[in-house]
């Protein structure tokens, strides 16, 4: 019984305005460029010895008219709605199952890949320049097409056991990174594919150079202190002096309280008025060597190069009564919420230090005042785990999801993954926060892991099980949806039905938490099997591999039975929870089916003693 949560999705690609461009080539020079090519002969290359059978023959796509669509785009838009839109022309055209762009980024020495499938669902991966051994920096150095019949490298789940051609872009003479196409044989027509990718490849370095031409000073206008744009360039060369020098550097996060309620009840010219008088707060009370610039619309980010966290709190709270003390006409004195981060204590990457400095931010939002002053928080101060803290981190993540190309699913894995366990107890609260974070993205099935794992519990003593089996079983169940940590948000709360694409989507999430989840951490692997089977129906048709009768573990039986009667009695987006004799005759219907018969009628026997603790 499938459960719509919703989860930060994988971003959808946006699109801002930007002057509008010429296109490189004109759409006559285009099509008579690709009739030469297109009937010109192919170097030979070995033939893949995996064929999508589904993919029409080169001989039944219009080439012609797919360069056509091509050469209309127009480049007035940012570079993913570029993305987005030679995606669905080549999709349209060659049916590929997705595409993928990837340009190479000279500072990290990376390219940066963003995968769009059918569904226009949007995946990221990056691949290290270093990486010889990978296709996509085999492709990029050589300059050559590359055919790979699956994309294991590209370490998505949804895609494996797809075949890929891997074509460079070349713009100027240069290799600027590469373009796949899944499932598609481009032979005879590798010219025309490097063709087309070269046009790409010229286009995205016209829209750059405009980009370029049209950026504004580094100064922030309202405050006179630096842009966003700005902070982050001089807090690149702040941190690479501090790793030279082998020096400490502090980051402090401001943001002003209540200045969209200021903005809504006084008006922004108020709210100017307050965000001016912070930053010239900051300005008069930084030192020669620290730097000041508006970081977000109400907030303020100071570097602090060569000071540790404890240092960067005290400044912290001499410019925080500095406000305090200041009055605004109608709003009152100003007050603050102050998050601060160090290098290399807390975070050596530029990025990530934002992100912890801006997430104590948030936990000092959170906790309020003491005594009239702001609650000044490190990110050394709190438990990743405590709730607030997560909540904080998911703001942010999903905040910076598109820049980043990172969600917080995927930073919430890793750091769970990472983690120390020392204890059973350590063991079992991890776990229950890890399940409560996933819940939480979704109000009508908040709590859903939690209740799920109680009445698995219940079910489990009911048939005598052991007590380390059932206390296996309550850990499993409290996880038996973590797979869900990788669908896509869009597919997660849609509240119609799904389509072909999106059910098979859905279908991954068991297999996900097994093998992304569970079996990289060793004191979790004897769940796999209650997480991997939990949607086995008794007959054979469940998922995923269709197990049928003993072949599936018991525990998985206790814990499919016991997450099909909450998502019966609970509320979903597009039903009110039933009652529990409705639900009680929707297991039995289903008994000996898709459930256990003697699992459901001891199930139904305590039933009513568990579903008025919904």
């Amino acid at each position: 019984m499938e459960q719509h949560q919703s989860y930060i999705s994988e971003g959808q690609v946006s699109s801002p305005n930007k002057s509008t461009m010429t296109s490189p080539f004109s759409a006559a020079k285009l099509v008579a460029k690709v009739n030469a090519l297109a009937t010109s002969p192919a170097a030979p290359r070995r033939t893949p010895a995996r064929v999508n059978n589904s993919v029409p023959p080169s001989s039944s796509v219009d080439y012609k008219s797919m360069v056509d669509r091509l050469a209309e785009i127009t480049s007035n838009q940012d570079v993913n709605s570029y993305y987005l839109a030679v995606h669905k022309i080549l999709t349209q055209y060659l049916n590929c199952s997705f595409t993928a762009f990837g340009l190479f980024n000279e500072t990290s020495k990376c390219i940066n890949l963003k995968l769009i499938d059918k569904t226009e669902n949007v995946y990221s991966s990056k691949i290290f320049g270093a990486d010889s051994e990978n296709p996509v920096s085999q492709c990029f150095y050589t300059r050559k097409i590359i055919y790979k019949d699956n994309v294991d490298f590209l370490n998505i789940a949804y895609f494996k056991g797809h075949s890929v051609s891997i074509i460079p872009m070349i713009s100027v003479n240069k290799c600027v990174g590469v373009i796949l196409l899944a499932d598609r044989q481009v032979d005879p027509t590798e010219k025309l594919y490097n063709f087309i990718a070269n046009y790409v490849a010229l286009t995205m370095d016209n829209m750059s150079l405009i980009e370029k031409s049209q950026e504004h000073f580094n100064t922030d206008s309202l405050t006179q202190l630096y842009n966003h744009r700005g902070f982050q360039e001089c807090l690149s060369k702040e941190i690479k002096n501090a790793e030279d020098s082998h020096t400490e550097l502090s980051v402090v996060m401001l943001d002003v309280n209540n200045i969209s309620k200021i903005n809504r009840e006084l008006g922004h010219v108020k709210g100017d008025e307050v965000i001016k008088l912070v930053a010239e707060k900051v300005k008069h009370n930084l030192r020669k060597s620290d730097i000041a610039g508006r970081y977000g619309g109400d907030e303020i980010a100071i570097i602090l190069p060569k000071t540790d966290i404890s240092e960067a709190k005290y400044i912290a709270e001499y410019i925080t009564y500095s406000l305090s003390c200041c009055f605004v006409d109608d709003v009152g004195p100003v007050k603050v919420a102050v998050g601060v981060a160090s290098y290399p204590e807390c975070a050596k990457e530029q990025e990530k230090l934002l992100i912890l400095a801006e997430q104590a931010m948030y936990i000092s939002q959170a906790k309020g005042y003491k005594d009239g002053m702001s609650a000044i928080i490190s990110s050394a101060d709190y438990n990743f785990w405590d709730d607030t803290a997560l909540k904080s981190y998911a703001e942010i993540i999903s905040k910076r999801h598109a820049q980043m190309g990172v969600n917080f699913e995927e930073e919430l894995l890793h750091k769970f993954n990472s983690e120390q366990i020392n204890s059973q107890n350590h063991l079992e609260e991890i776990a229950k926060s890890l399940a409560g974070a996933i819940d939480a993205k979704d109000p009508y099935t908040k709590g859903h892991s939690t209740s799920v794992s109680r009445y698995s519990e219940a079910l489990a003593r009911a048939v005598n099980l052991p007590e380390n089996e059932v206390e296996r079983i309550s850990l499993g169940a409290l996880l038996h949806d973590v797979g869900k940590i990788g669908i896509p948000e869009n597919v997660l709360k849609k509240p119609d039905k799904l389509s072909d694409d999106e059910w098979n989507i859905m279908k991954q999430h068991p297999v996900i938490g097994a093998e992304k989840v569970l079996k990289p951490n060793e004191s979790l692997r004897d769940l796999i099997p209650i997480v991997k089977y939990h949607h086995e129906h008794v007959d054979g048709t469940g998922y995923p591999e269709h197990l049928k009768g003993d072949q599936i573990p018991l525990s998985a039986k206790i814990v499919a039975v016991a997450d099909a009667f909450h998502a019966l009695v609970s509320d979903r987006p597009y039903r009110k929870g039933l009652g529990l004799d409705v639900a009680c005759d929707i297991l039995l219907q289903g008994a000996g089916k898709q459930w256990d018969s003697d699992l459901v009628n001891k199930f139904i026997q305590i039933a009513p003693s568990l579903v008025g603790k919904i």
